[in-house]
């Protein structure tokens, strides 16, 4: 069983069914619990999946996952030790043999059963995501939205995978083309979106006949958990998904295995170059869908409201910690004077734990971003900028822990700045 906990109310996952059980009062954190704080790190361990079963690791090695509004323990994520890994792509080489060979109407029938069970289940998954993610609970719910779109889609697989033909390409001979699965495939996954990108990933893998393991974010792995749960519910044979936890090594592990046949990754530009990198030089498809940094242009006969509407929420929402975050926006010509309305619209954005109603905004991911983002801010004034609303030294009450800036926006930064040519990740 693996729990997740937030201040009111508690999800128990079992091996069959996700189940709400009664609130659990006075309870706000796994530090808060009547046991020691010893004993509850104990409890709250995420486990691997191998082969169907979910497996607490024998590493030695474990990383403390914090709720970024409070910065307090939720659960252990383990760095699976080599010999779990191995048995996680072993798992999914002999699940092959059998799943390939499933017809195509059955794979189809387990995607449909498990896009019930994410509508069934998309509270608890947003609670979920919000707790270990630390956005609002209104962006965690349209993670998974985009991510269920994906599993719909995987349902018409009985039309995605027909073949084509061509009679008579020349004199007595004849064409066709079928689409087959290519055996083990993996997924590497960022923080921002724990329900959206892996469901990007392992839905279509196994619905095509392939099978599947998947190494979440170690940052907030709990919902590709309990999507696996689902996934299992729904008739996902043994062996069909697995699940490895870690950070370099078990990349490494992946790029290097040659028994995987394809990498799927989503995440930055560092990561995402030495994984199509070393991934291709092991002959392996590798698809990776690296960072952005995103512009806007907005021209003066553009329609005002809906322009800076719009410039909020490509800016702030989801803390800013979004590929396609908006965060740079060059106005021209008259447009320069809304700035001081964008500004004021900024300043009303609540800033809260995601979790509180009519937050705006959540805390970034860890105390690090944190740091890095105030640094960037720092460093635009330094070289220049003016800085009408600064996000810095926020303090949200009853969260005076957490990791957050409030939105910040800077008016006529010079075409030098450097935070105008990188990638940030945040609220800027």
């Amino acid at each position: 069983q693996h729990y997740y906990i937030t201040n009111n109310f508690e999800t128990m996952l079992t091996h069959k069914v996700l189940t709400k059980i009664a609130p659990l009062q006075g309870l706000r954190c796994l530090s808060m619990a009547s046991t020691s704080p010893a004993a509850a790190t104990e409890m709250y361990k995420t486990k691997n999946l191998i082969n169907g079963e979910f497996v607490e690791s024998s590493t030695s090695e474990w990383i403390d996952l914090l709720n970024p509004a409070t910065n307090e323990l939720v659960t252990r994520v383990p760095k699976s030790t080599p010999e779990e890994m191995q048995a996680a792509v072993d798992a999914a080489k002999a699940a092959f043999k059998t799943w390939s060979q499933t017809s195509v109407m059955s794979r189809q029938g387990v995607m449909f059963k498990f896009q019930h069970l994410i509508k069934e289940n998309m509270a608890e998954l947003s609670k979920n995501i919000t707790l270990e993610q630390g956005k609002t609970l209104v962006d965690a719910e349209g993670d998974v939205i985009r991510g269920l779109q994906i599993v719909e889609h995987a349902c018409s697989v009985t039309s995605l995978q027909m073949g084509e033909t061509m009679p008579s390409v020349t004199k007595d001979m004849d064409t066709y083309s079928i689409r087959a699965p290519l055996g083990v495939c993996a997924g590497i996954t960022p923080f921002n979106f724990p329900a959206m990108i892996p469901l990007w990933m392992f839905p279509l893998a196994n619905v095509c006949g392939n099978t599947y393991v998947l190494k979440p974010s170690e940052r907030d792995p709990g919902a590709a958990m309990m999507l696996a749960e689902m996934a299992i519910e729904a008739g996902l044979p043994k062996g069909v998904l697995n699940i490895i936890h870690g950070t370099h090594d078990s990349v490494n592990f992946i790029c290097d295995n040659p028994d995987i046949k394809a990498i799927s990754f989503v995440g930055s530009n560092q990561a995402g170059t030495h994984i199509y990198e070393r991934g291709s030089k092991n002959g392996k498809r590798v698809q990776a869908n690296m960072a952005a940094k995103n512009h806007g242009v907005i021209l003066p006969d553009a329609n005002k409201e809906n322009t800076l509407n719009q410039l909020v929420g490509a800016a702030f929402g989801a803390a800013g910690q979004r590929c396609m975050a908006l965060s740079v926006a060059v106005m021209v010509g008259e447009a320069k004077n809304w700035i001081p309305e964008l500004v004021e619209r900024a300043q009303k954005l609540k800033v809260s734990a995601g979790d509180q109603p009519g937050a705006d905004l959540g805390p970034v991911i860890s105390p690090e971003s944190r740091a890095r983002i105030e640094r960037l801010i720092q460093s635009g004034v330094d070289e220049g900028a003016e800085l009408p609303l600064d996000g810095r030294n926020i303090e949200v009450p009853g969260y005076e822990q957490g990791n957050f800036v409030d939105p910040p926006s800077s008016a006529r930064s010079p075409l030098t700045w450097s935070a105008i040519r990188r990638k940030y990740s945040g609220p800027f």
